[in-house]
């Protein structure tokens, strides 16, 4: 999806998963070149409703890139692409993020994984201005061991990987199972986010903080009604990471025009925005930042106040120096 856009100032994207951000084009290529059959036009399995029922059923539109990313080749391709698109963006800086615990089906290791991301990437920057940085994603529905796993491929990988992130269903598994992996990633000096605040409320994030040690939170939008918890955010200077077309597809936020980046902003908040999902939700920063002025009065102060913040909170691996 290479949506072209004028920006009047670099942008930073700390929030975008791979499996939500690959072409729809690439994913039906990808599937005829392995022997897939799409059941339905490519575009109906890939770009989810405005208003999904759940953050499951959003869910559901990455099952089928998910699907195709099963090569080496097909994980590298769609980080070329998405570099290409953050390019076309006005990005400066962009994260990505993916679990590759979750592209083993046909054998590939998580080390193998992890190379061919970041194969992409290298080639998406040899083309392009953007600087980039990769997340791996612990899975908070899986075995404690497995994110351990994950968070040693990602030390092994440290030359790649910027960061560790924890996703999955906030509301019915806990962050601090996962504990291990993420005293493994700081003992290795490797900075950590979490998703927290989007499914589950305030408590999730306490957890994310306290427990996992976490300098950004992913989405975060449930914080408000925690005064003592805006005040530890404020104080620590943890970024929120906020997708609000993906915050309001998944239920996260009844509404854009009742999105909380802006109050949080203004109450001195380090917000950032992102995409999540640049196909499953059909979005660009571009998009994200026109939604935000239509829906709230968003002015060209804060789009520069949120680049800021972001700019500040980059994760980025020995080999790709922050641009901040």
């Amino acid at each position: 999806m290479n949506i072209l856009s004028s920006t009047p100032t670099p942008r930073y994207e700390l929030h975008c998963h791979l499996d939500g951000s690959v072409r729809p084009g690439t994913v039906a290529d990808l599937a005829r070149e392995q022997g897939i059959v799409l059941n339905r036009p490519v575009e109906e399995l890939v770009v989810a409703p405005a208003n999904c029922d759940s953050l499951t059923t959003f869910l559901t539109y990455i099952d089928t890139p998910l699907q195709v990313l099963q090569t080496p080749d097909a994980l590298t391709r769609a980080a070329r692409e998405l570099v290409e698109d953050w390019d076309a963006d006005g990005v400066v800086h962009g994260e990505v993020r993916f679990a590759p615990q979750l592209h083993g089906r046909e054998g590939m290791t998580l080390d193998e994984a992890v190379q061919a991301v970041a194969e992409g990437l290298a080639a998406g920057r040899e083309t392009t201005s953007v600087r980039t940085g990769l997340l791996l994603c612990c899975l908070r529905h899986q075995n404690p061991d497995e994110s351990l796993a994950v968070a040693e491929t990602a030390l092994r990988q440290r030359e790649h990987v910027a960061g560790l992130d924890l996703a999955g269903d906030e509301k019915r598994f806990t962050a601090r199972s996962h504990r291990a992996a993420f005293d493994l990633a700081h003992a290795g000096g490797l900075p950590c986010t979490a998703h927290a605040g989007e499914a589950a409320g305030p408590e999730s994030m306490w957890e994310a903080i306290d427990i996992l040690g976490v300098r950004r939170i992913g989405h975060g939008v449930r914080c408000t009604t925690d005064p003592a918890l805006l005040d530890r955010l404020r104080a620590d200077r943890i970024a929120l990471e906020m997708c609000p077309t993906s915050n309001v597809q998944t239920g996260a936020v009844p509404t854009l025009a009742e999105h909380p980046a802006a109050r949080l902003l203004a109450d001195g908040l380090p917000v950032t925005i992102s995409t999540d999902t640049r196909t499953t939700s059909a979005t660009n920063l571009n998009r994200e930042f026109d939604a935000l002025r239509h829906s709230t009065g968003w002015h060209a102060d804060q789009e520069a106040l949120a680049q800021k913040n972001a700019a500040r909170a980059v994760f980025a691996a020995p080999s790709e120096p922050s641009t901040a």
